[in-house]
């Protein structure tokens, strides 16, 4: 007596999926996944482009579950879905307009906020005002911190620190003047 299990056909595993089975999908998945990103990478030759197809691919399957039937194989289906996805993408790409003739002198202008240097530098600038604000005297410390980084009222100062409205004005004066003073040098 044979007692192999045979693994499920990818058209029962849909059906299954169909009804709510998500074992099933994640088994489609797992069969199909290699095949189907290989396919759009070979059409695309742009693996980030490929990876968008792919996850609207896999979408697509997910909203048209409930209205599949097994009238071709399941990989045939799953390929056309992505034939068709494909297409669209060639479509939209020859609706778009051309870029400007000067499109890579606009792109070089643009700033690079991301740059190892600007953040080194933006971490220089950090470092130097947590230095010249560690100079400043404790009570001009603390009303500085309370209104810029807790974003309190002079009022809401006064009552922390136990000074009034005016003490605490004049405490952010001297320490925005010896900040600006100190970060100028």
């Amino acid at each position: 007596m044979d007692t192999a299990v045979q693994a499920p056909t990818d058209e029962a595993l849909m059906l299954a999926y169909a009804e709510g089975d998500g074992e099933a999908f994640a088994e489609l998945y797992a069969r199909h996944r290699a095949r189907l990103f290989h396919y759009l990478l070979g059409q695309l030759r742009d693996r980030s482009l490929a990876e968008e197809l792919f996850q609207d691919v896999w979408q697509r399957l997910v909203h048209a579950r409930s209205g599949w039937k097994p009238e071709a194989a399941f990989a045939t289906w799953l390929f056309r879905i992505a034939h068709n996805r494909l297409n669209d993408h060639w479509r939209a790409a020859r609706h778009r307009p051309a870029a400007p003739d000067d499109a890579e002198q606009r792109t070089a202008r643009l700033a690079d906020t991301c740059t190892p240097e600007l953040l080194a530098d933006e971490q220089a600038q950090r470092l130097r005002l947590r230095q010249a604000m560690a100079e400043l005297p404790q009570e001009q410390q603390e009303v500085l911190i309370l209104r810029l980084e807790q974003e309190l009222s002079l009022e809401e100062i006064g009552q922390i620190t136990g000074v009034g409205r005016e003490t605490v004005k004049s405490r952010l004066r001297y320490a925005m003047d010896k900040l600006r003073a100190r970060l100028s040098e």
